[in-house]
């Protein structure tokens, strides 16, 4: 069975041992699809770290079959997938838990949201998915939350108390003061995308707009949105573009400003920290947006993010 190699890569570097078993069993898992649901598998899509394949039942209507990498990942998904319940999200068909696969509805035309050249219409149109996708949610949470990817970025600053790649010590200390500071005062609980961006959402044959790839998270609605900030930036202004994108995001959907240019922060350390390679390569979008953020708060609040205490933050 031939692969991308890029595909390949990934899995092996990610999965080690339990990658390389679960390449050797994808052919048969295509295979148990295919007799189990009854259907005809057809070439994949681009293929990243699931595989991913448009198929055709036997009463000629189409599904998406995604075969995933048995783990948490997967069930995180799964159960992210059934509580949208078709709610702004792709509609689950079908699951099989054992073996990490999802039956989802095929999105037709499937057109994503990346491709709408209007970045102001783009983001209206993210914005009246996230308006379908919100739902509160009360603890006890099954998901992970916010508080876990705070965590995540503690364990990086402590492997890394120098810095890592680009990102200096003291930015990492602000970061996760600000991220323990934004936490420890969420006042209601939403369930999130997790991944929200302009390539996981995408346009269907009745003029809706859908969202895809849910990594499903519990917090607060701005955190959802900073990968969408981030995403298909221009090379130069991207100061302005992410400046339009908040005030329009923030319009349109009630949201704290503030708290979203404070989580725009932290969460870009988390992001461009996960890009940096061990030859200190890093996708520099990201990490410039770090001081992007820092720029925002300054113009709208100002004062920088680099000179709150937490003292300050409690006062706001």
């Amino acid at each position: 069975m031939k692969l991308p190699k890029q595909f390949v890569e990934n899995i092996r570097l990610n999965g080690k041992e339990k990658g390389e078993a679960w390449l050797q069993q994808l052919p048969s898992l295509i295979d148990y699809c295919e007799h189990k649901w009854s259907l005809k598998m057809q070439d994949p899509f681009r293929l990243s770290y699931n595989y991913v394949a448009p198929a055709t039942l036997e009463n000629h209507s189409s599904v998406v079959v995604k075969i995933c990498m048995l783990g948490q990942d997967y069930f995180d998904e799964l159960e992210a997938v059934q509580l949208f319940n078709g709610k702004g999200m792709v509609k689950l068909v079908d699951s099989d838990k054992e073996k990490g696969i999802l039956i989802l509805k095929l999105i037709s035309p499937g057109n994503m949201l990346a491709e709408v050249e209007d970045d102001e219409e783009a983001c209206r149109i993210a914005s009246s998915v996230i308006k379908k996708l919100s739902r509160p949610v009360q603890a006890p949470f099954s998901l992970p939350t916010t508080k876990g990817r705070e965590a995540k970025l503690r364990t990086i600053v402590n492997n890394h108390p120098n810095g890592l790649g680009p990102i200096s010590k003291e930015t990492y200390t602000n970061a996760v003061k600000i991220f323990t500071y934004l936490n420890d005062t969420i006042e209601h609980y939403f369930l999130l995308h997790g991944d929200f961006h302009h390539y996981n959402v995408l346009s269907s044959a009745e003029g809706r707009w859908i969202a895809i790839d849910p990594k499903g998270l519990i917090g607060e609605i701005e955190y959802d949105l900073i990968q969408f900030l981030l995403n298909k930036l221009p090379e130069n202004g991207a100061y302005q573009v992410i400046e339009k994108r908040v005030d329009i995001l923030t319009k349109e959907l009630n949201l704290n400003k503030q708290r979203l240019l404070l989580w725009g922060f932290c969460h870009t350390v988390l992001a461009t920290s996960w890009t940096v390679g061990d030859d200190g390569t890093y996708y520099k979008p990201f990490y410039e947006g770090i001081e992007i953020f820092e720029r925002l708060y300054q113009a709208h609040f100002d004062e920088t993010v680099h000179s709150i205490n937490k003292v300050d933050l409690m006062s706001t």
